[in-house]
């Protein structure tokens, strides 16, 4: 049984294996239903948002606070390989969280009135939030992660120039994922 939770795609798979066999137990006869998709691209947009917000607050909380820590010699097993890891799936649970938040407004008929304040302008507020913030994950954090990571070539100069402008791109991120999470948790209550 070890083996097996030693393997993050069984897991993963596992879970989702567990989450079918509750959905046809549940909810067989909804299957054909639009609220039910609707409330599985919501599902996805969660899972993809916590994945997301998870990893910022790793990078803000541990790793940024770490690193002047590690010693110069142990430094290269966070830069080479932990987070260019961490970076994938950060960049690309922000891009899903985007993908699936809008298709989950569209399906519920709320995506133009709430991205143009005439109607719960709570959510409103919290999708352009998310929106400028994967904006800073896409256009300056990932672009100036690849410069610090020596992903791509850049002097030392550049490199640290550009590991403060992802800092402060992800300082921002972290600071808006407040009002953020408040708007896309209590939108439904508050309106």
């Amino acid at each position: 049984m070890g083996k097996f939770f030693e393997n993050l795609h069984r897991v993963l798979i596992a879970g989702v294996v567990l989450a079918i066999v509750v959905l046809l137990i549940r909810h067989r006869d909804a299957l054909g239903d639009h609220q039910f998709w609707s409330g599985i691209m919501r599902l996805i947009h969660v899972w993809t948002g916590l994945l997301w917000i998870g990893l910022l607050y790793y990078f803000n909380f541990v790793q940024i606070p770490s690193m002047p820590k590690i010693p110069d010699e142990q430094k290269p097993a966070i830069g080479k390989v932990i987070a260019p890891t961490a970076l994938f799936f950060f960049r690309w649970s922000a891009a899903g969280t985007v993908l699936f938040g809008l298709i989950t407004a569209l399906m519920n008929k709320y995506l133009i009135e709430s991205l143009t304040f005439q109607s719960n302008p709570t959510i409103g507020i919290g999708m352009w939030l998310a929106l400028i913030m994967a904006f800073n994950v896409w256009v300056i954090i990932w672009p100036n992660q690849k410069k610090a990571l020596g992903i791509v070539q850049a002097d030392a100069d550049a490199k640290k120039a550009a590991a403060r402008a992802a800092m402060v791109a992800s300082r921002v991120n972290t600071m808006l994922s407040i009002p953020m999470l408040y708007c896309m948790v209590l939108a439904k209550y508050i309106g």
